[in-house]
């Protein structure tokens, strides 16, 4: 098996997205684009990665360092070509011995199985291998101009093309693998007397042929290798990926009764027979263990700018409508979480319930505990988070406030409409309000009183 080094070029800032964020750094399901391809190399079985960025790019570096973890950083000082991009890379072309993939940045579409199959070409005999692609409309594309073999014969840019090349079908797609002893001596002798009077990577091909080598053409949806330059083809590029992640969750055994409104993102888990109903919104970090229902209009977040803790729903949970979980927030079996209840850096244990109207933050709440409607851990003084603790079978009255730090024991009352300072001792009931008084006959005085007043003013 031959090793293989991946060049990802994203050296281009991307000036048509309108963003002070590089290109390659928008996110496609809550990850930067080039991580995607990062990905895909790895699950092509690239050993190592070479990444070529342009000037002041560094932010681009250390995201993909964050995402790859170990991998080689090149800078290309002047845009000059794809092919005096890769050799920016040169010193470590120099080093490897073994298959080289040239990638792109802005492609967070592209497979690894798809890359696959272009080392497969080389593996049949290839020295170069082209991916391509037939769009509806291939103009504006580089054409792939084959021989009556099938071998690739040339890879012309449409500006420099004959009328008869431009009728060809099979795009470049701008994706090359390389099986050659010496790939940086080939790109060296790339010349560029061409409408740009750039490097083309394009033209290896024929500098490999030249020496008596084979290139190969291997075809792909069109759809994996767009490149996205804009914020529409950004949001095209998002739609595309959602759709993909929808049906493989669906194919596993993932009911979603309206798929178009579900919303997932790169790292989202989803156990077996979990029911999603319409408009929820998975962000990074969740995890969904089997046999969960998920209502209607949920928000789902377990790593954002503060916190990475994570979430997860744990097996026979329900959870929603309209429910929002931060990170932190673990939902145990067979627990109940309903509308309008938020929970953050919490716990639930099994069967416990929050069922409406809840603010569940900073606590660890007991198996089979009951949090009823308008309860609010109060968590924040201003200055520090503190915690909330409520055991086994516990039972928060309605209506209530939870001052943290303060423990509410195992099977404990709180009454509804408290303010609880202080912890409550196991099987106790907690009262904080003020004691209900009554003054008979009071309502009919106070509406006579207020008929007169209104009487007198003239203004009846």
């Amino acid at each position: 098996m031959h090793e293989m080094l991946a060049i990802v070029l994203a050296a281009g800032k991307g000036t048509r997205m309108k963003s002070s964020l590089p290109k390659v750094l928008h996110p496609v399901g809550g990850l930067a684009m080039v991580a995607h391809v990062l990905r895909a190399a790895r699950a092509a079985g690239a050993s190592s990665t070479a990444l070529v960025i342009g000037p002041g790019m560094e932010q681009v570096a250390r995201v993909a360092q964050l995402d790859q973890g170990d991998l080689d950083v090149h800078v290309q000082e002047e845009q000059l070509g794809t092919a005096h991009a890769v050799l920016a890379a040169r010193q470590r072309l120099m080093r490897h011995r073994g298959d080289v993939l040239v990638l792109y940045g802005d492609t967070p579409l592209i497979t690894g199985a798809t890359l696959k199959r272009l080392r497969e070409a080389l593996d049949d005999g290839a020295s170069v291998a082209v991916l391509g692609f037939r769009p509806a409309d291939p103009t504006g594309y580089g054409r792939l101009v084959t021989g009556d073999d099938g071998s690739l014969l040339a890879i012309r840019e449409e500006k420099d093309a004959s009328d008869a090349e431009r009728r060809i079908g099979l795009c470049n797609s701008g994706v090359i693998a390389f099986r050659l002893p010496d790939v940086a001596g080939l790109l060296g002798r790339i010349g560029n007397a061409n409408a740009k009077s750039e490097f083309y990577l394009t033209d290896a091909v024929e500098v490999a042929r030249q020496d008596g080598l084979r290139a190969a053409a291997v075809a792909c949806d069109e759809r994996e290798v767009m490149g996205v330059n804009s914020r529409d083809q950004l949001a095209v590029a998002e739609g595309l990926w959602q759709e993909a992640r929808r049906r493989e969750f669906m194919l596993a055994g993932v009911t979603m009764t309206a798929p178009d409104t579900v919303w997932l993102s790169f790292d989202t888990r989803i156990g077996v027979d979990v029911t999603i109903e319409p408009n929820v919104f998975f962000g990074p970090g969740v995890t969904v263990e089997d046999r969960v229902t998920i209502k209607a209009n949920c928000h789902f977040q377990g790593i954002d700018g503060k916190s990475r803790d994570g979430l997860v729903i744990r097996e026979g949970a329900e959870v929603g409508p309209f429910a929002r979980l931060r990170p932190g927030a673990d939902i145990g079996r067979e627990a109940h979480i309903g509308n309008f209840v938020e929970v953050k850096a919490a716990r639930l244990g099994s069967g416990a319930k929050a069922n409406h109207l809840a603010y569940v933050g900073d606590g660890e709440v007991g198996a089979g505990a009951n949090i009823g409607a308008g309860t609010i851990f109060c968590n924040y003084d201003g200055f520090a988070k503190h915690k909330t603790t409520l055991g086994d079978g516990a039972f928060i009255g309605s209506n209530s406030s939870l001052v943290a730090p303060v423990t509410i024991g195992a099977g404990a009352y709180v009454a509804s409409g408290s303010v609880i300072t202080r912890d409550v001792t196991p099987g106790a009931l907690g009262i904080a309000r003020a004691e209900q008084s009554e003054r008979v006959g009071w309502a009919e005085k106070f509406r006579t009183l207020m008929l007169r007043r209104k009487a007198a003013s003239g203004k009846g």
